[in-house]
C-alpha cells in the first residue's frame, strides 16, 4: 500500500519560501504512469490543485500559480518537494500530497478528487509573521 507523508515547516514568514517535502513509501516515485501531486484547502474553501511531477520527471502547475511554485523530486529518497515563493496569509492552508495513476487529473473538466488514489494526512501551513 502507498503512503504518503508531508513534512515541512507549519509557519512561513509572509514573502518567504513554502517548502514542503512528500515521502513516499510502498511504491517508486518512478513507477511508470504514476504523477506526484500537491493539493491544497484553504480554511473553508474547497480543495485546490497547485501542480504535479511525473514519474518521468516532468512537471505540470495551475496557471493561478505557476509563476511562484516549483515541484522537484530525489528518486534515491523516493520523495518529492514543494516550494511556493513569495507567500502571502491567502496561501494559508491545509497542504496535501497525493497520487493519481495517470493523467487524467490534468483535463481542464477534473475534479482532483475523484482521480487521486492516494493522499497524505495533510499538513497545516500558516502564512503569518
Amino acid at each position: 500500500q502507498v503512503q504518503l507523508q508531508e513534512s515541512g515547516p507549519g509557519l512561513v514568514k509572509p514573502s518567504q519560501t513554502l517548502s514542503l517535502t512528500c515521502t513516499v513509501s510502498g511504491g517508486s516515485i518512478t513507477t511508470h504512469n504514476d504523477y506526484w501531486i500537491w493539493i491544497r484547502q484553504p480554511p473553508g474553501k474547497g480543495l485546490e490543485w497547485m501542480g504535479a511531477i511525473a514519474y518521468s520527471g516532468s512537471t505540470y502547475y495551475s496557471p493561478s500559480l505557476k509563476s511562484r511554485t516549483s515541484i522537484s523530486r530525489d528518486t534515491s529518497k523516493n520523495q518529492f518537494t514543494l516550494q511556493l515563493r513569495s507567500v502571502t496569509p491567502e496561501d494559508t492552508a491545509v497542504y496535501y500530497c497525493a497520487r493519481a495513476h495517470g493523467p487524467e487529473f490534468l483535463a481542464h473538466s477534473a475534479r482532483i478528487a475523484d482521480e487521486i488514489d492516494y493522499w497524505g494526512q495533510g499538513t497545516q501551513v500558516t502564512v503569518s509573521s
